[in-house]
């Protein structure tokens, strides 16, 4: 399921001037539901073998390093607009991006895997199934493309391709 209520995608008629797109890829609800279902398990195991306060402490540090963990993991933003792209820290100008394809799941596995360049630019999920291919026209960059998972590649796709045409 790529479907997650925390994707925020900005209409192309809300900002003036060409397409803007941003969403952040943040780490689906299932995540912190099984996280947490699995630290009430250890909290059990605990609460039974160690007095009640230092179960309650190490879980109580566990979640922490757990929320920590699926904050940073899930905080990627991938923003179009103002003549660059921006993924995560990375960020290239407009005039150093080529054609931008929006991929399938099918695609989007063969494209990460047994197709894939080494000196590609990545930023995937593994909670997203989809993603868009961006080509790098820089000569000086090292990476042929940046491969970027998304939960809606046709909007990011067309976003990018808005971007070359402003």
């Amino acid at each position: 399921m790529d479907t997650d209520p925390g994707a925020t995608l900005l209409p192309v008629d809300s900002v003036p001037g060409p397409p803007r797109y941003r969403e952040r890829l943040y780490v689906p609800l299932r995540w912190w539901v099984q996280g947490t279902m699995f630290l009430a398990t250890i909290w059990l195991a605990l609460v039974v073998a160690v007095p009640a306060a230092v179960a309650f402490g190490v879980t109580a540090a566990m979640l922490a390093l757990m929320a920590l963990a699926l904050r940073a993991f899930g905080s990627p933003v991938i923003d179009v607009g103002e003549g660059e792209l921006r993924v995560g820290r990375a960020h290239i100008e407009a005039r150093h991006l080529g054609s931008a394809v929006a991929l399938d799941a099918e695609q989007t596995r063969r494209t990460a895997g047994p197709e894939a360049d080494a000196r590609a630019y990545l930023v995937l999920r593994p909670y997203l199934s989809r993603a868009v291919k961006i080509e790098i026209t820089d000569r000086a960059d090292p990476a042929p493309y940046w491969l970027v998972s998304t939960r809606h590649p046709d909007a990011l796709a067309s976003a990018v391709e808005g971007l070359l045409k402003a």
